[in-house]
């Protein structure tokens, strides 16, 4: 009963598998998009990833973190794509941010700012603190390599 495969609507999937990979992790759409949707806002912030650029990759070995308020990006999907910011608000209750500069105007002149999505991002200066730094040496994919005080500034 419990299985992936028990439900005959799930007959698209392979049926080479025997097992799922993860007996705690469920693969049922329904019960992932409850899970995202009601995430708690420590987990939204890991959801609220953004890759780093080509060259802070290279530099900290890492693909991807967690986006701050004062993080620099770049839009590189949809209609601002090529605006570069700085992040004024991580709206993790929406799962979207806010950039600097990029708003629009409302019908009564006042001006508001389009939230975007992480993902459609890329990060292209961290705003470094201790904790930030730890959290790079940690997901540091070589093993070796600190963030040194001439990498942070």
């Amino acid at each position: 009963q419990g299985s992936c495969f028990s439900s005959p609507s799930r007959s698209w999937r392979s049926l080479s598998a025997e097992m799922k990979q993860k007996a705690t992790v469920s693969c049922s759409r329904r019960k992932n998009r409850k899970a995202h949707f009601t995430a708690p806002s420590h987990i939204r912030r890991k959801i609220m990833s953004a890759p780093l650029s080509k060259d802070l990759r290279t530099k900290y070995n890492v693909r991807a973190v967690p986006i701050r308020r004062d993080d620099e990006v770049m839009i590189v999907r949809g209609h601002y794509h090529d605006r570069e910011g700085k992040v004024t608000q991580c709206y993790r209750k929406k799962f979207r941010i806010h950039v600097e500069r990029v708003t629009r105007d409302k019908a009564n002149g006042q001006t508001v700012p389009i939230p975007i999505h992480p993902s459609k991002v890329v990060i292209t200066k961290l705003k470094l603190d201790k904790d930030r730094k730890a959290l790079l040496e940690r997901k540091n994919r070589t093993g070796k390599g600190k963030v040194s005080e001439k990498d942070a500034a």
